[in-house]
């Protein structure tokens, strides 16, 4: 396992529509257990391919994260099914170091998707999870939390950004010891 660079917003890579996964082999297993140790590394709670520069339909969530303990789900080729209720909540995210905006999210999402031998699963998730399942899978689609902000609150946040790139503040935000 290898802790991959983590691609920082305003790359294009994040914009980009992930190509589904057809193939399960070795090299798909060692992505997936890099971004495990990538998102262990960086304390997030979720990552998705685009984040670590291989545009394909996989994300890695802990479910465990609120309770500080492991729990991780792999979900390859996911789909929301359907989408339940609203909430706003904070949200981070590991391609935007440092920034924490309020996201409308579903109140209870459900997830259908190939675990990481290829077999197919639903589940379903509710607040915390709803949210990082929507948040992963919006990133799968070329959409980032700050999509979800009004036009004003947007260009607030992406000029807080760009001083902070100016900065030097996105160097190095998750330094390999």
């Amino acid at each position: 396992m290898a802790i991959r660079e983590i691609v920082l917003y305003p790359s294009e890579v994040l914009r980009e529509k992930a190509k589904e996964v057809e193939v399960f082999d070795d090299e798909l297993q060692k992505l997936l257990d890099d971004m495990v140790e990538t998102m262990r590394h960086a304390k997030g709670a979720g990552l998705a391919g685009n984040q670590v520069g291989v545009p394909l339909r996989v994300i890695v969530v802990d479910f465990g994260a609120l309770e500080g303990k492991e729990d991780i789900k792999f979900f390859i080729n996911p789909e929301i099914v359907s989408e339940e209720g609203e909430r706003k909540d904070t949200e981070g995210c590991l391609s935007f170091p440092q920034i924490f905006v309020e996201v409308k999210r579903p109140k209870k999402i459900k997830v259908r998707a190939l675990d990481r031998e290829g077999k197919p699963f639903e589940i379903v998730g509710e607040d915390f999870l709803s949210k990082a399942l929507s948040h992963e899978i919006d990133h799968l689609n070329g959409v980032l939390m700050i999509d979800h902000l009004s036009p004003l609150k947007r260009e607030l946040t992406k000029k807080r950004i760009k001083k902070m790139i100016k900065e030097g503040q996105w160097d190095d935000p998750y330094p390999q010891k």
